[in-house]
């Protein structure tokens, strides 16, 4: 295996494991906090934890070869509570995996057709990959220092691609499978 296809499914693996803990996390907030007007690019927990989903519809849809395109925005915030939105989150997150654990070195390098309001998009697969888990890195990232404000502690997000790191987590990679 080259090292860029390593390299995407260690990133897709981890976006997983990072968006378990960040919604985990959440769980233990209530509907007034998870809703709360805050200080971010989105002004709330739930904005933002709505638009990482559907911007996974978006990106994942793409690279499945779907035409889903902009209808992955018609509802803004699909979702008024964590418990929804961490299931829909975990689907659209196995889709990835299962998209990424499927490539191989030619299709880092295949064309993926983005349907954009009134044009086709046409970028590479690694290139749409990356973009992707950098989004996600993002806001998950500005969902963190939200988190922060709150009476929840914010979950440690960046132990995943290095060896020593893995026995912080065991317990969830073994709950994933």
């Amino acid at each position: 295996m080259s090292v860029a296809l390593r390299m995407m499914r260690k990133l897709a693996q981890n976006n997983r494991l990072a968006n378990l803990r960040l919604l985990t996390a959440c769980e233990g907030l209530s509907a007034e906090d998870f809703a709360a007007r805050r200080t971010s690019f989105f002004p709330s927990l739930k904005a933002t934890l709505n638009h990482i989903v559907t911007v996974d519809w978006f990106y994942v849809d793409a690279l499945e070869g779907g035409t889903l395109g902009l209808a992955a925005f018609a509802d803004e915030e699909p979702f008024d509570a964590v418990a929804p939105l961490m299931a829909a989150q975990a689907e659209v997150d196995a889709r990835l995996l299962a998209l990424v654990a499927r490539l191989d070195d030619a299709g880092l390098s295949a064309p993926v057709d983005i349907q954009r309001s009134g044009r086709i998009q046409t970028e590479r697969t690694d290139d749409v990959l990356m973009h992707l888990f950098m989004h996600q890195t993002h806001h998950r990232g500005q969902a963190h220092a939200m988190l922060a404000g709150t009476e929840v502690s914010p979950p440690q997000l960046d132990e995943f691609i290095v060896g020593d790191d893995a026995r912080f987590r065991t317990a969830e990679l073994t709950a994933l499978g």
